[in-house]
């Protein structure tokens, strides 16, 4: 298989436990990610926390192609330098301008580990963004935001699906959440 269509290939589903029995075992080949997506999608859907989607196969058996978990968030330019602030209000009319800006948080990113390398995960990338630009879409949201795994091939993944950091450097993200295991990072959905 030369390429993979995600629009050609796939359906886009809830991910539940119909899911799960009905399809091959899935694994991205992250542990952490495939404890969340095998053990606690459930519980986050349940405590009103995340909701996890799938796009799967169409022809049997069904195998799942990626997972991905979205819940609702938003940046606090208060929590922000000044330049960085700026930034952001630099954007966004006069009278709009506020302490936060609504976001959806991309918590949780999977591709089929025998499905990598068919540029699956921007094809998701490109599918969220063009979601919540939708006019169908329930609530206002100006931009996506991930707390991307801190290693280079997470956050070069981030960087050429056009996300920009939120803080510069990662001391001065560590001021305020308190870890570097992770960069916070951002795509304004207006752009």
């Amino acid at each position: 298989m030369e390429s993979f269509s995600l629009y050609e290939h796939c359906v886009m589903l809830p991910y539940d436990n119909k899911i799960k029995e009905n399809s091959l075992p899935f694994s991205c080949g992250n542990y952490d990610l495939d404890d969340f997506f095998q053990n606690e999608s459930e519980l986050y859907e349940k405590e009103l926390l995340g909701k996890t989607y799938c796009w799967i196969t169409e022809s049997r058996p069904h195998r799942i192609v990626a997972l991905f978990t979205l819940a609702n968030d938003s940046i606090k330019t208060i929590n922000l330098d000044k330049s960085t602030r700026n930034r952001f209000n630099r954007n966004i009319n006069n009278s709009k301008r506020g302490r936060s800006y609504p976001a959806a948080l991309i918590g949780r990113i999977g591709v089929n580990k025998g499905l990598q390398g068919f540029n699956i995960g921007s094809q998701l990338i490109d599918f969220i963004k063009k979601w919540f630009r939708h006019e169908d879409n329930k609530t206002g949201c100006r931009f996506l935001v991930v707390d991307a795994y801190n290693n280079p091939r997470t956050l070069k993944f981030y960087e050429n699906n056009n996300f920009k950091y939120l803080y510069r450097t990662e001391e001065e993200e560590e001021l305020y959440f308190k870890t570097t295991m992770t960069r916070m990072m951002y795509f304004d959905l207006k752009k």
